[in-house]
Parts: C-alpha cells; structure tokens; sequence
C-alpha cells in the first residue's frame, strides 16, 4: 500500500507486505516514511525486538495527520492498533479485544471510528481508538453508514444492515435481516430504531447522499424501496414491465439517482433509468448497455461518469452483439457516438467517416488502486478526456489505441499505439503516461500541451517493472512517484519525479485562453446554460497552482423542447424527426388517474408527459411540463388489497404470537372499513388498519388449517383478500416402515409413521431408487412395484410447515424366497406399544432365536411384525446367494422344516417384563385367532389333518403329470381372509405363477407355507383345494 497522506503534505507511507503463499497468511511487513515527497524513505519500527505485522492502516479524511495502523501476531491470536496524530512520526500502541476487518472514519468528527470485526460485530470509539465501544451483532459486510450531513439531524447516527434473530424460532434465516439505526452512545436492543418494518435482502442496504436504498424479496418477487431525505420508504416506480432481475446504483449526484436495471429479458446488457429529484419515479435513459461480472460475482456497467463537467457521461451500448461508445452531455436525455478523428499520431488519414466508422473507447475500472482505468478523467482537470479504444464500426476488444480530447470530446485526437496509464499533475497542465505492460521499463512520457506534443523522460538509470503512480491528492502539484520492482523476488523501488524545475513561475492571467463547452452539433447551451472555461496556453510554461479555477463564465440560457425528457409512465417517440421530441404515454399507463397517496379533498395535477432535466438551470422559453386545472381527488374503491403474516411464515406453532399485516396498494383508505375473519372464530371491523400499519396480533391454540379473510369496502367499492395459515407443531419422528424382502413386480406399500400425525397438513416425499424426481402424496403410504432385483433404497420426507423430517431403508427385491406366518402368545398383546422401534426389536429376537436354535445364519431370515392387533409376525426365508432359475434345493426344504419343527416344538419364546413368557409359533392363516399355549391338541389335529390332505393333492397331480407331460402346473392364490400378508405377489391380484415342477411335488411339503421361484406364498386351504389344478 502507499499513501500520500494528503493534500498540501510532503508525507508518504508505504506498507510492504511478505506474503507466504503455502501458509496463505503475511509472515512479515514494513513501514516506511518519507516526509520530502518520496525523496528519501525511513523504515518504521513500532516494538523494538518483536514482529509486527500490519495488516492495513487508514488515514483520518477529515484530518490527515491522524493515522491508525491494524497489526496482529503471526499466531494471529493478538489484535492491535497503533495510533499517530503527527502524520506517522510517531505512534501509540492499543491493544484491542477483537478482530478488525475493517475501519470506518466519521465524515467530519475526526476521532470517532466504526471498527467492524471478522466476527461480525460492530465496535465504536469517539478517542481515535483507546476505548472501543459493542455497537451490534451480526451486522452485514460493507453495509454500515455513518449519518449524512445536512441529511441525518444527529451526527452520530449510524446506519445498519443486521441479521434478525427475533423470530418465533429464534434461528437466523436468509431473510432475517433488517434496516436499522441507533446512536453511538445508546446503541442495545431496547434503542434500536427500524425505519423499515419489515425485513430486508441480504447485502442490499445502501445510504448514499440524500437517499437510502434496499430491496426486499417475498413470495418471489423482489422490490425496490428507496426513502428521500429520511422520508418514508417508498417503491421505486420503474416502467411497470421492466420486470427487474437486478438493479444498481450508478449515481446520486444533484438530486437525482441514476440506475442500471437487468430487465427481465436481458443478460449481458442493463437498462439506464434516471429518477425525479424524491429517486421515486423513473425514466427511461438508455437501453442496452453492456456488463460485464468480474470476481466475486460483481457487476460492472459500461457507463462512466465525465468528471469536471456536469451531465457528461459515457456509455458502451450492445446492440445486435456489436458494441458502441455513445456520449451525453445533458445526463442522459441525447446520446451521440463519438467523432472518429482525421488522422491519426503521424498525421496519416485514418479514412473513418460517420456513419459507419466511429471512436469507440473501453470503460474499463482498474483493478491495480494506483493506475488509471481504460478512460481517465478528473475533477480538476475539466473537459480532459484520455482514453483506450479503436476506430471502426464497433469495440475491438484486443485494440487499445490511446485518444485524447480536451474540449469534453467534441473533437478526439491519437496520441499513443498502446495502452498507457495516465496522471495529471497541475490540473491537467502536466499529463504523465507510462504504457500499460507486463515488460521492466525506465522511460515516461509527458505532455505540457494536453496531448498535442509529448517528451521522454528516464525516471530509472535500471528499468522496473511499474506497479503505479501517485501523486498528492488533489493533482495540483507537480511532483509524482513511480513505485514498482527491479525483479519479482526484489524490494520495491520508488522514484521521485519532480516537474517543478521545468516551470519557473506561476500563471498569469495572460497565460490562459477560453474554451466553450458544446455538444456534437455545436449548440452551447448544455444544460440550461453556456458555459465558458479556460486553459493554459502550449506556449505558456508556468504553474496554475492551487488558486487555479477553470469555470470562466456562464449564461442562463431559455428553455426549449431539449430541456425536457419523457415523465413516468411516457416514452419517446421512435418516429420521425418532426416528433422526436414527443412524449407518449405507454399502454399501461394512464395519466389522468390519480395518484397512489390521493386523499379525498385534496386535489392532483396530471402529467402531460414531460418533465425538465433534473439540475437543468433553463429559465422562460418553452415550458412542457406545464399542469393543466388541479382536478379534486376522486373516493376510489380499495384495490390491491393484501394480508401477510410478518415474517413472510403462513405456518406456525400453536400458541404462538401472529402478526397479521394488511396493505393496501390503491383506494382511499380514510373512508374505508376493514372486516377481519381469522378463521377460528375472531372477527372484528377496523377503520384506519392500514394507514397506521399496526399489525394484528393473534395467537391459534389448536392445530388446523385457518382461512384469514380482510374484506376492505367503502361507497365505491371493495376489494378481498385471503390467506390460509397452518398451525401445526413441529414434527417430531418419521419412521418409513415397508417389507424388507419383496417380489420382482409385486405391489407394495411403503408407509412413513409420524409423530405428531398432523393428517391433511403433511406433505410427504417419496424417493425410490436412483430416481432425482420424488412422488409426492398427502397420504402417507403409497404403493409402487419393483421390476428388478437388488437392493433399492427408498427415503420419505415428510414436511409440515417449517418442520421437514426424512428416513430411509433399503428393500431387497428377490425372484426366490418362502414366507412363513407366525402368531405369538396373547399376553404379547398387552405389551405392544404399536411403534415401529417396538416391531422391530421383537422381530430381532424372533429371527436370533430361530437361527440360535436351526442353524440357519441369521442373515437369511428377516421377521417383520405387522402393526396393530393381535400381534402377528411374518418369517421371510431366503436363498444363500442369488443363482440360475432351478430345482429348489433339499437344503431348502430342510430349512424350511427345521423351522418348522422347533415352531412346533414350542422352543422358540422370548421374556417380558415380569418374567411373562411369550411363544412364537406358525399361524394357522385360516383361524388367526388362534394362539401358542392354548388347545395344543386341537392344533396338532389340523396340523396333521391338513397334512394328509396335501399329501393326497400332490399325488393326484403327481399322477396327472406324468399323463401329461410337458404341460405346466400352476397354483392360483384365492386367500381372502389373508389381505394384510405381504408377499412377492399381491393375493388380492390373483395372480398366477409357475410352481417347480416334479421338484415341488417330491418334495417335503409344509402344510402352511411353501415357496417357489417367483415367491409366491401358498397358503394351502382344503375347502379350495379343487381350485389349485388347472390344466
């Protein structure tokens, strides 16, 4: 960093930092001193024997020689502050309790300072820096503002942009931030002022000159609001569908804010807008103007602002993808391309004619603080314009020929092939260029002449690489410094160039000539006024010095049609010339309404489509803007009536407080009534609702749906609005219960149980498989299919307000695999909790004993309790490893009646609380109701019975197999009383699947369950025996 440290002061600092590129933090600084303009330098110690590391170091605005220097310890655990008041002689070291990000003078006080730390907090001190004083928490990056002068009544107001953390759930959220202010020595949460009621877009606040700005996003929608001189915050009108994606600031200079609007229809291109002197109302400037995003996701506009002459600007429009340089001189009103000149640096034809050929210049901004951008211009040095570009039809990005002008472009001349940065010294009588390269150099260039001779000079006996020039601020002195490095692993070399010897004396009034400021088409009265200024003469070698002033005279010229520009609501006619200056109102706008704020006995003045050019100093002559006879406010019917709840939240807890905010867009609102239904049984009539803007404060005890209607009506009309507010608690458990084990294209459920349930309230998510695109249901149970085998993972979310839960289970999908029924002991029944945990912690038992006591490993069997009453469990048996379709194996039959048997057996059982034992035993699924424990007999019968009924089934169809040979057997499922049992294929489908063949019927066949390869259950039922043979 160097820094001069201000006007009429010989003092320079310069801070060096060594940058450790593999720790990614500056291991080492120094700072140096020269109090003879940069001819000599003194290398600062601040600890004797201790590194410092200064990180930044800022210079008071108001007072230059007070200076304040952020250092920290290479542990990076210590902050501290060094202080001078004697332009850096001497300092004071402060230690300080926090972290600096950055430091924010006071525009006039000059020791009361605003520290924002990296921890986002904000810090004040009113003694330069020895006491620092908790502003707030949570404040916004770049967006804190001290109080204007002649704008804020108290000096020490500070204006924020805060994160809100008053919400119901006490969270911060994206749009919980807020506009507020307080005073420096009363600044807590009780003080705390919001000129704004509600809340605010991240990043978006901004308080410059007169105006403050912000936009606010809800539903969607974002909208601007703008508050004039600390009035009420109003919307920004801008033409009705222009539809903003993006909106930036440019300018507020002279009452007037002029914006760059991305319309909805755009991308690489803005829209110029400039308002009325209150920055409400907004016209249309110039469309089309090129942008550009640079790093973290900046935009920069291609419009620059002429400094030294009022009204001035340039632009870059992009039109049908061919960028051209246009210029104005009253603010926007006419545009104009630029004049190409008629020959160029050596004095050859450049054969560029209007209209095919023109100058057009790149409106680049410099990264590098200490050289000039694409175009230079300065305050000091009126109607000098050096800039980089190319004649031709269009921009060429890669050319960069230097221009200059010195009557405000009326006339342009070559003066360099290349790019160079520029200063200028003395007002503009010395301009200084060194080219713009990446090569060591050791000559400049300078002009005394504005640009139309130039010398060389060897600033460097070595050549450097040039990393920027500085001059004293202001530019009225002749001395500069070159700052750059002989190499990129050396020391910075700084050379002083004093041009003080080559002017002996000082300017008098005999050394200057006038020059008069006009357009392109030569007329003088620019802005209301011609305007004369003056210039040191070529032959004249003399100082203007600090006295110097280059306005010379001015004339108040008469108004005409080209004072005014087109009013809200009304564009330019893009007919010919004989209506150019016509304004016609747009489609969507209708002049005679009244406006907005129209109160009934007051009266209003319609637009006729005109108004002057804001800072236009035009008197007499024509007057367009003229209003016909006041017209007397009409009573209106209320229209754009809308109801919200602060916050922009429509669901909330039960027995929480509710705002509820009624807004009113058009209508009177002094006559109007507002009845007021919140659903539950409130209802109220209120007058005045919303002029006050007091919100409507409810709270809803019971959970449920409300339907919030505000009926708005007075003698003219009426106008409704609705809002439905959820009330609901917030989800507590979601637990997503389906069979582990399915069938390929077997129909099943996948249920999600949630606590609290919230019926109607909840949406649920479903995501099967890889898919990205959920299935969304108010229900909570869907039922899909599976068409392949594998695993597949299946997550629900459920969402109810605010409150948003998930879980997620993966489902084997198998072509082979038998299911056995089980029942359990009544007593289980009065120990079941009927929760998903509850379900499957028995089912784990079940499944550790079965293998304990079979020897069948345990991760081929899954035991799935069903839910509700009676307590009933399905047995899924499944295959070691996925194989070809074949005879089922002994193994398995073996298994199967290895289960079987210790089922029977009764060895299978488990302990409850209380030392109560409960057996697991094989449905019956025909007589459910039955259980272990209780008529062993009478079981073992039907056990038996049921056998010996299969047995002669399976040797009829032996018999009837052999006769028939090479036909199929198929076994049909007709079980009704059996709808809950989930298998590979629904029973309810009735769905036919082949049976194994002469494996099946060999076999040792279980009279309850048997499976085959496309996982059907059989439940074998004698009454229907005759209707499992089909031919």
């Amino acid at each position: 960093m160097v820094h001069w440290t201000g006007e009429n002061s010989s003092v320079i600092l310069i801070l060096t930092k060594y940058y450790h590129a593999d720790m990614g933090k500056v291991l080492e600084s120094s700072l140096w001193r020269s109090s003879d303009f940069g001819t000599t330098y003194t290398k600062l110690t601040l600890q004797p024997g201790v590194t410092t590391v200064i990180d930044n170091f800022y210079i008071c605005p108001t007072n230059k020689r007070k200076i304040i220097l952020v250092s920290s310890s290479l542990s990076d655990r210590d902050q501290s502050l060094f202080l001078s008041t004697d332009e850096g002689a001497t300092f004071q070291k402060q230690l300080i309790p926090f972290s600096v990000e950055t430091l924010i003078f006071h525009p006039k006080e000059e020791d009361k300072v605003l520290a924002y730390s990296k921890e986002s907090r904000l810090y004040v001190t009113s003694d330069l820096g020895k006491k620092w004083t908790l502003l707030q928490e949570r404040v916004t990056k770049d967006h804190v503002f001290w109080a204007v002068s002649g704008v804020d009544a108290n000096p020490d107001l500070v204006h924020m942009e805060a994160q809100d953390l008053g919400g119901a759930c006490r969270l911060p959220s994206p749009a919980g931030f807020r506009y507020v202010t307080c005073h420096i020595h009363n600044c807590s949460d009780k003080t705390l002022a919001a000129p704004f009621a509600g809340p605010v877009d991240r990043s978006s606040l901004t308080v410059q000159d007169d105006y403050i700005f912000f936009k606010a996003t809800s539903t969607n929608r974002t909208k601007y609001y703008v508050s004039y001189r600390r009035s009420e915050f109003v919307l920004m009108k801008l033409p009705k569908y222009a539809l903003p994606k993006d909106l930036q600031i440019v300018s507020t200079d002279e009452n007037q804010v002029l914006v760059a609007v991305q319309e909805w229809h755009q991308t690489d291109t803005y829209t110029l807008y400039q308002s009325d002197p209150r920055g409400e109302r907004y016209s249309l400037v110039l469309e089309a103007v090129r942008s550009s995003r640079q790093a973290g996701e900046s935009v920069v506009i291609d419009i620059l602002e002429v400094r030294g002459v009022k009204g001035v600007f340039l632009a870059n429009q992009k039109v049908d993808g061919k960028v051209v340089t246009l210029i104005t001189y009253n603010k926007g009103r006419d545009w104009d391309r630029l004049r190409p000149p008629s020959t160029d640096m050596n004095g050859k034809p450049t054969n560029c004619k209007p209209p095919d050929c023109h100058l057009h210049l790149h409106l680049r901004w410099a990264d590098n603080p200490y050289v000039s951008g694409t175009v230079h211009t300065k305050d000091t040095a009126p109607g000098l314009i050096m800039g980089a570009g190319n004649l031709g039809s269009q921009l060429v990005e890669y050319k960069e020929e230097m221009y200059i002008t010195s009557d405000c472009g009326h006339s342009w001349r070559q003066v360099f092939e290349e790019e160079h940065h520029i200063l200028y010294l003395d007002h503009g009588g010395v301009i200084v260029a060194i080219k713009d390269t990446s090569i060591p150099l050791k000559i400049l260039k300078f002009s005394v002449d504005e640009g139309l001779t130039w010398s060389t000079h060897n600033f460097t006996s070595t050549s450097v690489f040039v990393d920027g020039l500085l001059s004293e601020p202001g530019d009225e002195t002749l001395v500069m410094t070159v700052f750059g490095h002989i190499s990129f692993r050396s020391d910075w070399e700084l050379v002083k160039v004093d041009f003080r010897p080559s002017f002996s004396r000082p300017c008098s009034e005999e050394d200057y000539s006038s020059w008069d400021l006009a357009n392109l088409q030569g007329d003088r009265c620019i802005m209301g006024q011609q305007r004369s200024f003056r210039k040191r003469k070529p032959s004249s070698w003399c100082i203007k010095g600090r006295a110097f002033t280059s306005a010379l005279a001015s004339r108040v010229c008469a108004c005409r049609a080209s004072d005014f520009l087109c009013d809200y609501g009304f564009e330019r006619s893009p007919s010919s010339d004989s209506e150019a200056n016509k304004c016609f109102a747009n489609f969507w706008f209708n002049p005679l309404a009244p406006p907005d704020d129209c109160v009934l006995g007051q009266t209003y003045t319609s637009s006729l489509g005109y108004r002057k050019v804001v800072s236009n100093t035009c008197e007499g002559g024509v007057d367009l803007q003229q209003s016909p006879t006041p017209l007397q406010c009409p009573l209106t019917p209320p229209r754009g009536l809308q109801v919200r709840v602060r916050g922009q939240a429509v669901a909330v807890r039960p027995g929480e407080d509710v705002l509820f905010e009624v807004r009113q867009e058009q209508g009177d609102v002094l006559t109007t009534k507002y009845q007021v239904d919140l659903g539950d049984g409130f209802k109220a009539m209120y007058v005045n609702l919303t002029l006050t803007g007091e919100p409507i404060r409810h709270r809803y005890e019971s959970p449920g749906i409300y339907r919030v209607s505000v009926r708005a009506e007075n003698t003219a009309g009426h106008d409704e609005a609705v809002l439905f507010v959820q009330v609901n608690s917030p989800l507590q458990a979601l637990y997503l219960e389906v069979v582990p084990v399915v069938g390929i294209n077997q129909e099943v459920n996948l249920t999600a149980v949630l606590l609290p349930p919230n019926p109607n309230l909840t949406v649920f998510y479903w995501w099967i498989g890889h898919s990205l695109q959920p299935l969304l249901s108010l229900d909570n149970s869907v039922a899909t299919r599976f068409a392949d085998t594998g695993d597949v993972r299946v997550t629900v979310q459920a969402a109810c307000g605010n409150s948003v839960l998930q879980d997620s289970t993966v489902v084997r999908v198998l072509d082979q695999f038998q299911v056995v029924p089980l029942q359990f002991s009544r007593a289980l029944d009065a120990h079941n909790p009927n929760t998903p945990e509850w379900r499957e912690d028995v089912g784990l038992v079940v499944t550790r004993l079965l293998s304990k006591e079979t020897g069948v490993p345990e991760e081929l069997l899954v035991t799935v309790v069903r839910p509700g009453l009676p307590t009933l469990a399905d047995l899924y048996v499944l295959l070691p490893s996925p194989r070809p379709m074949r005879k089922r194996s002994i193994t398995s039959d073996k298994r199967l009646m290895a289960i079987r048997q210790v089922l029977n057996a009764q060895k299978i059982s488990f302990l409850l609380r209380g030392g109560v034992r409960v057996l697991v035993a094989v449905r019956d699924v025909d007589t459910d109701s039955q259980r272990p424990g209780g008529g062993g007999g009478y079981w073992a019968v039907a056990v038996l019975f049921v056998i010996g009924l299969f047995a002669v089934g399976a040797f009829i169809l032996y018999k009837f197999k052999r006769k028939r040979p090479g036909r199929t057997v198929y076994a049909q499922m007709h079980n009704e009383k059996e709808q809950e049992m989930t298998s590979p294929v629904s029973h309810s489908q009735g769905a036919q699947s082949p049976i194994q063949g002469e494996g099946f019927i060999d076999g040792d066949l279980d009279s309850q369950t048997l499976g085959n390869h496309s996982g059907v259950v059989l439940s074998i039922n004698s009454r229907e025996m005759h209707s499992y043979l089909v031919s």
